[in-house]
Parts: structure tokens; C-alpha cells; sequence
């Protein structure tokens, strides 16, 4: 097989054995194997994505729901990731589901 086909069959089949770890993390009910499953996730390249904080953007982030706020500075903000989402060196594989601060009207 030339070399270029053995990367191509090697790329599929890491791409078929992270979906796997993903479909394992969803479904772990320690809370250590997930942490091992995520660790060794990273280990790979890819990454968990917890955007607490930082402004919803629906292009990297499932909206799960809202939070009522008061404080106009948080309206829009990330308020919690409910599923964690991955990337894979910078390519995102699963977007987080979160919930988004929504500022309450005066």
C-alpha cells in the first residue's frame, strides 16, 4: 500500500476511535473514567470545550437554554456548559451545549 493510502486508512481509523471515546464519555457513569477518557483524549489533540464565561457565539456553541440575569454585563455570556463539547486541534468536532445568561428586561 503506498504511504499515502496508510495515512489516509491510519486518519480514519483515529477519526472512528475518537468518535468511539466520545460515545464511551456520554455514557460513563464514574466520573474517573470520564476524567481518564478526556485525559487520554487529550493526549491525542483533542480537546474539551467549557466556554463558561466568554459570549455565546451560535457558530461554537449549542444554546441549551437561558438563565435570567439583572446584570446587563453577563446578558449573552456563557452561564454554564451542560455537555462539553471537543476539538481536535482547533477543528470543532462537537459544539458544547450551554445555557446563556438573558438579561431581564427593567
Amino acid at each position: 500500500m503506498p504511504a499515502s493510502g496508510a495515512l489516509e486508512v491510519a486518519l480514519a481509523e483515529r477519526r472512528s476511535l475518537v468518535a468511539l471515546c466520545l460515545y464511551a464519555l456520554d455514557r460513563a457513569r464514574s466520573a474517573g473514567v470520564a476524567e481518564r477518557i478526556e485525559e487520554g483524549l487529550a493526549g491525542v489533540g483533542v480537546s474539551a470545550v467549557r466556554p463558561d464565561g466568554v459570549r455565546f457565539d451560535p457558530a461554537h456553541h449549542e444554546a441549551g437554554g437561558t438563565v435570567a440575569t439583572a446584570d446587563a454585563s453577563l446578558d449573552g455570556l456563557v452561564a454554564e456548559t451542560e455537555v462539553v463539547g471537543f476539538s481536535d486541534r482547533g477543528e470543532l468536532l462537537r459544539a458544547p451545549i450551554v445555557t446563556v445568561y438573558n438579561r431581564e428586561p427593567s
